[in-house]
């Protein structure tokens, strides 16, 4: 285990004026352009919130985007798809952006990130209507990411996978039972 990840204590917050975007490298430029250039626009527009993971205050180790989205209910997969009522278009989270950066690598932070946007999701449904939380695997080290994590690619579109929010109550079930034993 690396040692680092046991000592250092990360935040998740918000995207702020006071995080450094200019040092970030993830080493993906239209993920690391699109931090420095276009997040906080997006943010000011309400298209999109932005969320850093931070050892310090300053430094961004990794940070992920949440939107509202829309899915075609024929889309999905036939199982998935009969749950749901026969509205055409499925209520969706988009998590439009995923990245760590270059300095944070082998941390676990990509995985404290899905983490974190899993519990807002979930606390975002009381509020607004999600069924699904969708993702688009830029490349194939973002696929084997998503697919090491259950997330289940679309039929009509490989590089676009899903998440049913029925599964992320689960998740945090199982894991509120396992913190009682």
């Amino acid at each position: 285990m690396n040692r680092e990840r046991d000592t250092v204590q990360y935040r998740i917050e918000p995207l702020a004026d006071k995080h450094n975007r200019a040092a970030f490298s993830c080493g993906v430029e239209a993920l690391d352009r699109y931090l420095q250039r276009q997040a906080g626009q997006d943010v000011t527009k309400h298209v999109a919130v932005a969320f850093v993971i931070t050892p310090d205050g300053e430094t961004i180790a990794g940070f992920y985007t949440l939107s509202a989205h829309v899915l075609n209910l024929g889309d999905l997969l036939d199982n998935v798809a009969k749950k749901l009522p026969r509205y055409p278009n499925v209520p969706a989270t988009l998590l439009g952006r995923l990245a760590v950066s270059i300095d944070f690598r082998g941390r676990g932070i990509g995985e404290l990130l899905l983490l974190d946007a899993f519990k807002r999701v979930l606390a975002n449904t009381q509020e607004v209507g999600s069924a699904v939380l969708v993702v688009d695997a830029k490349d194939e080290r973002a696929r084997e990411f998503y697919l090491r994590h259950d997330f289940i690619p679309l039929p009509s579109q490989p590089n676009r996978f899903f998440y049913t929010v029925k599964t992320i109550e689960k998740l945090f079930e199982s894991k509120q039972g396992r913190k009682r034993d």
